[in-house]
């Protein structure tokens, strides 16, 4: 069987793949350094919103199962002049207030006589209940432990998680003795960005963490921010580290 192909009046195949160059277009060149520059320059606005969000989001949803009926039944008796109690965004704000004042109120009592005799009756009361007593005397050891610097090494440490060449921030909550060798053994809660209330526990031996002179508060502020927050040096290599 004889192949035909169809060529234009030049002798060229219909079917050829053109190789001619692709004109160059100042225009799309400039969207695209525009675009990039756009794109860099909201990336930490945009992170940070997020970061807010999530602490937004956290603190008002603890009041709003408390607030949304008080303000939809505020708003339902009287439409006409509280009838904006019902929007969304309110009872969100309203929330919001009132987990930031509960929280200020039990800061202002903690300090005060009458406040730390109902945290020890509450504490008491947690204890009371099975499974509620393990997850609220774990957290409330963990903050403890935090607030006070463990023997023979820094609060604030880093360690090669999730392998040798990469870093992660860590809290030491305490040390250990390996029943074998002896070797001293820090026991490091690694938490998870920008919710630090769940991570890792990770159990390294005291000459492989490296440590810094970071607060707690810095480390705090460093993870909740996903890093934007942070000094400008970080002690990445340990100082015993063969370069």
């Amino acid at each position: 069987m004889r192949l035909w192909h169809t060529r234009h009046l030049d002798g060229a195949p219909t079917g050829a793949l053109s190789t001619a160059p692709v004109p160059y277009n100042p225009c799309m060149k400039k969207i695209q350094r525009l675009f990039i520059t756009g794109l860099l320059t909201l990336t930490p606005i945009w992170l940070v919103w997020i970061v807010f969000k999530f602490i937004f989001s956290l603190l008002s949803g603890m009041s709003k199962p408390i607030i949304q009926p008080i303000t939809t039944t505020l708003s339902e008796a009287s439409p006409e002049f509280l009838g904006w109690l019902s929007a969304p965004w309110v009872q969100t704000g309203v929330a919001l207030a009132f987990t930031l004042s509960f929280i200020l109120v039990v800061g202002w009592l903690a300090r005060r006589v009458i406040g730390q005799r109902m945290i020890v009756w509450f504490e008491v009361l947690m204890n009371s209940i099975p499974l509620v007593k393990t997850i609220y005397g774990s957290a409330r050891q963990l903050l403890d432990l935090l607030q006070k610097k463990p023997d023979g090494t820094q609060r604030v440490v880093l360690i090669d998680f999730p392998h040798r060449d990469m870093k992660s921030i860590g809290f030491v909550t305490r040390t250990l003795r390996d029943e074998i060798t002896g070797k001293e053994i820090a026991a490091v809660y690694v938490p998870t960005t920008p919710n630090p209330t769940s991570g890792y526990l990770e159990l390294v031996p005291v000459e492989l963490i490296t440590p810094t002179d970071w607060t707690v508060d810095q480390a705090m502020a460093f993870i909740i921010s996903g890093g934007a927050m942070s000094p400008d040096k970080i002690p990445f290599s340990r100082p015993d580290a063969k370069v």
